[in-house]
């Protein structure tokens, strides 16, 4: 039975008591990324620090969660340590359908604990631990423990930071499920500054399906468009490590912070490579038939007894972009390793591997040395990464805590802001051109999904000024709406318009399926404006100067083109959140 309302748990944790809350809004905001933003107007503070107990810490599904495939991920919102503004991450797993089995629509965490602590909810529970003995312990033995304190049957989803969110570090992420996580921005952090190492969902309800002819009819065509046909199996066969070779050839992959956009080597460390030096098995989020999660397995020999012992990491595009390419490291098994490194400390690994990119380079240059560093850092070598991620996750020395902050905070104090690649935050891995590092630089979570900027990049050779803005605002307006479903933006293919309101219909969402664009421009400007009130201006984003030295295929970027597209866009942003 579909509600007109939202049904949320807000969990105090300074009082230890939670409250269910209902509040209007199903129609307008629909949920996922607009229901986050209406509850963070609610909760939220705009005016205090990201730290402040009391901000919120928000995890948010949609009206399609449980119902079709796809619809699997969860939106966490809160104020980002990163530059103390409102902000989204979005992670897959188990926690959408989890909140959905527990007759949730969100959970909002806020205060802070006295003592290191554990939540774990249900549809009829909440329980509160003490798991102060799990005090800077690394993320795999923390969810070992987890599982085995959560008891009970059905669908279950276990949240977690590593010791780089206990430290407040800026790039520590929220763990989910093991192979998933909210990974930008600082969710480590916001949920580490409130004492909470982890969060249990059981989905301990019953969830009933639409009682109409229609629904399964319906169901059966999705299903089969994601499974039957070509548009999803590239996600399950090579998966986004295809694209390596792909920006390589094209001279826009990053390569040794970005100091080349193409290398040869390429060979060792694409797509291909990886399935047949490590992929042990495609993995998939609860909803979700595509199975796009590719573990890989490293083998590695640890006495003089001939022992070995077995790593399982799951790696995507941007985790070999980070700690492949753009460190120098050529070798499947030594990007695992750095990989598995950030895995244990709970750091944002595409952040953590371009923040040690910059710090290289910096070696390189002379403007840090070893007393810095504490390891010698040259690119390429996969070994001295690995002792660095121990130190960034730990925040070992003013250095590793000052970078865990960011790498244009680190070359503030230290200098080398020039060459330090960040877009927002650290750099998504397309360096495509002038409208990707816009698009990214202003986006709203400074994510290459935020907008199809390096797709645009890569169709076109022309400068459209006005063409661009105009495709950037009205991409990002469809996005919004589908991070409201909330659907895994995979599928944007295959959930066009016409399908979204179809599947709206069929589980009685009459209304919100004949308004979908007006829904989706009403969330973006929500968005925007909850993010402009904590600060947000798009005059105070540089984009540092090594990204006005790439060569891509159209050529050399323009730097007046790609100066001028930024102030274009940034003002557009402010006139679509003030618009009436």
């Amino acid at each position: 039975m579909i509600r007109d309302h939202f049904k949320v748990l807000v969990v105090n944790l300074s009082s230890g008591k939670g409250q269910v809350v209902r509040l209007g809004g199903r129609s307008t905001e629909i949920g996922g990324s607009g229901l986050a933003a209406l509850l963070f107007s609610k909760y939220g503070l705009a005016d205090r620090p990201w730290d402040d107990p009391q901000q919120p810490v928000i995890f948010a599904i949609g009206p399609l969660t449980g119902y079709f495939p796809l619809m699997s991920k969860t939106v966490c919102s809160f104020k980002s340590p990163y530059h103390d503004q409102y902000t989204e991450s979005h992670a897959g797993g188990r926690s959408a359908l989890a909140l959905r089995f527990a007759d949730l629509d969100a959970l909002v965490i806020v205060g802070r604990s006295e003592e290191l602590c554990c939540v774990t909810v249900g549809s009829r529970a909440l329980d509160i631990k003490n798991v102060s003995f799990m005090r800077g312990m690394e993320m795999d033995e923390s969810g070992k423990l987890l599982r085995g304190m959560s008891t009970g049957s059905g669908h279950r989803s276990i949240l977690r930071i590593g010791p780089a969110g206990e430290n407040g570090a800026a790039m520590s992420c929220i763990n989910v499920d093991t192979y998933r996580h909210f990974g930008r921005l600082g969710g480590g952090a916001a949920l580490g500054v409130k004492n909470c190492k982890g969060i249990i969902i059981h989905g301990d309800a019953v969830f009933s399906q639409p009682d109409n002819t229609e629904y399964p009819k319906l169901f059966t065509r999705v299903y089969q468009q994601v499974t039957a046909t070509d548009m999803m199996k590239k996600y399950h066969n090579l998966g986004t490590p295809a694209n390596l070779q792909t920006l390589n050839d094209i001279d826009s992959l990053p390569w040794r912070n970005l100091q080349a956009t193409s290398d040869p080597a390429i060979s060792r460390i694409n797509g291909e490579r990886f399935a047949v030096d490590t992929l042990l098995r495609n993995s998939a989020c609860s909803g979700c038939p595509v199975g796009c999660i590719h573990v890989g397995c490293v083998r590695e020999m640890f006495n003089a007894n001939h022992r070995y012992t077995f790593k399982q990491v799951s790696y995507d595009y941007e985790m070999i972009f980070s700690l492949g390419t753009m460190l120098g490291v050529t070798d499947t098994r030594g990007v695992l390793n750095i990989l598995d490194e950030m895995e244990k400390a709970g750091l944002d690994a595409m952040s953590g591997g371009v923040a040690l990119a910059w710090a290289t380079e910096a070696v390189e240059k002379g403007i840090l040395s070893e007393k810095e560093t504490s390891v010698p850092l040259s690119f390429g070598d996969d070994k001295a990464y690995q002792q660095a991620t121990r130190l960034l996750g730990s925040g070992s020395s003013v250095f590793y805590r000052l970078l865990g902050q960011g790498s244009l905070k680190a070359a503030a104090v230290y200098g080398g802001e020039d060459f330090a690649c960040v877009l927002g935050q650290e750099m998504a891995g397309y360096a495509t051109g002038e409208v990707f590092f816009t698009a990214q630089s202003l986006g709203f979570r400074h994510s290459h999904l935020d907008s199809g900027g390096y797709s645009y990049d890569q169709k076109h050779s022309d400068q459209d000024l006005q063409g661009v803005i105009d495709f950037l605002i009205e991409d990002e307006a469809g996005r919004a709406f589908m991070t409201s479903m909330v659907s895994c933006l995979f599928a944007r293919g295959v959930y066009k318009d016409e399908l979204l309101a179809d599947c709206l219909s069929a589980v009685g969402y009459n209304s919100i399926a004949a308004n979908i664009d007006k829904a989706g421009a009403h969330i973006q400007k929500l968005r925007w404006q909850t993010r402009i009130a904590t600060g947000f201006t798009p005059e105070a984003i540089t984009i540092p100067k090594r990204f006005f030295k790439v060569k891509t295929w159209k050529g050399a970027i323009d730097p007046a083109y790609l100066n001028t597209l930024k102030d274009g866009y940034g003002k557009a942003i402010i006139t679509l959140a003030g618009a009436e």
